[in-house]
């Protein structure tokens, strides 16, 4: 290998800001000058341009992807004596807003091809006290929704997409997050479109949840000073929403970019499982994970290159210490398991170079670096 590369990060969002800074430096001194940082016209105007890059009615900017989910779920009216189904194989946002929320979270096993939740186990799952299933498009890849659909209207219950990772991506021709009764996304900078900080999005076709939602991110107060129920303080602010504004102009070329070394990868790596795509999606490569038998040693071998990597996820929901009163165990969701024994995500991101790749396969199919 060239002596000209010697490290490999898991993801550069310095080269990210290169290209987009002199517009980010005039924005945020656009805003600053202003002198409103807080739900005012840049939040409104990327509102606006999310909802039709999404092709969905209503857009409101919040404080975090978490506070998405979770305001989702109390706009539904969801509580004590509920119960949400969703993948034990994800983020624990995805499961700690359901019991924020006072409900259970029941969980389902994966399909182990694609990692997201098998609407057959999401099925299986559900009682009389089940309110809303919560689908996740984990690391890019859209989750089955058509099946997942199909459980939630038989049953007369939310489909909520926790699309937190997949922004951009498609299910039959259709942008996720367009899906459901309502969605959720994570601007957390390294997602595919990524804040310099914190911020989410909640995303509906259904005006009495976006009003509510709207509602219930200030404080439970439509009017000034006047709180008709508890809510809490999850705004989206203006520099945030500046920055995002420029960011989406770019998405679907970023997006092309990661698909661009996904398929690079693909066909180059040796040794480990490379990710699924089923052929009615579009995934996003918010990261690119493998499944390695020995995953211990493929780590060992990338930490010496200094090749970045790093997995999610390695605990299954159903063995966190915070759900140890749902009473599950070890072998309860195997296919969940077995994932979070041998996935391991490897460096993705728009830009990288022809050296770099070169440099990770390298190291993953145990060369000489």
């Amino acid at each position: 290998m060239s002596d000209a590369i010697r490290e490999v990060p898991l993801v550069d969002l310095g080269r990210q800001y290169a290209e987009v800074r002199v517009e980010v430096e005039a924005a945020v001194s656009r805003v600053l000058a202003s002198g409103t940082y807080i739900t005012g016209p840049e939040v409104a105007a990327f509102e606006d341009e999310v909802a039709g890059y999404l092709g969905v009615d209503h857009a409101i900017g919040v404080g975090s992807g978490t506070d998405a989910l979770y305001l989702i779920l109390r706009a539904l009216g969801i509580g004590p004596g509920d119960e949400v189904v969703t993948t034990d194989s994800t983020f624990i946002a995805t499961a700690d807003t359901i019991a924020r929320c006072g409900a259970t979270p029941v969980f389902a096993d994966i399909d182990p091809r694609t990692f997201d939740i098998d609407p057959t186990e999401a099925a299986r799952r559900m009682t009389d006290r089940t309110r809303a299933i919560v689908a996740v498009h984990l690391y890019g890849h859209p989750a089955d929704m058509a099946p997942l659909s199909d459980v939630a209207r038989s049953a007369g219950v939310h489909l909520i997409e926790d699309c937190a990772q997949a922004f951009g991506a498609e299910y039959r021709g259709r942008k996720v997050g367009s899906l459901g009764t309502a969605s959720a996304f994570s601007f957390f900078p390294t997602k595919n479109l990524g804040a310099a900080g914190d911020g989410g999005l909640v995303c509906t076709g259904d005006g009495a949840v976006a009003e509510r939602v709207r509602t219930l991110r200030s404080h439970g107060s439509r009017k000034k000073y006047l709180c008709e129920e508890i809510g809490l303080n999850s705004r989206l602010d203006e520099v945030q929403a500046a920055l995002l504004r420029i960011k989406l102009r770019r998405l679907d070329a970023w997006n092309r970019s990661r698909v661009e070394v996904a398929s690079w990868y693909d066909e180059n790596l040796a040794g480990v499982g490379v990710p699924f795509v089923a052929p009615d999606v579009s995934h996003v490569y918010h990261l690119y994970t493998v499944r390695a038998e020995r995953r211990e040693a493929l780590a060992d071998r990338l930490a010496a290159a200094r090749v970045g990597f790093n997995v999610y996820y390695p605990v299954p929901l159903h063995l966190q210490p915070c759900f140890g009163s749902l009473g599950h165990k070890t072998g309860d969701f195997p296919a969940s398991e077995r994932a979070a024994s041998e996935v391991l995500s490897l460096p993705i991101f728009p830009g990288m170079t022809r050296e770099e790749l070169l440099y990770v396969r390298a190291a993953v199919n145990g060369a000489s670096v």
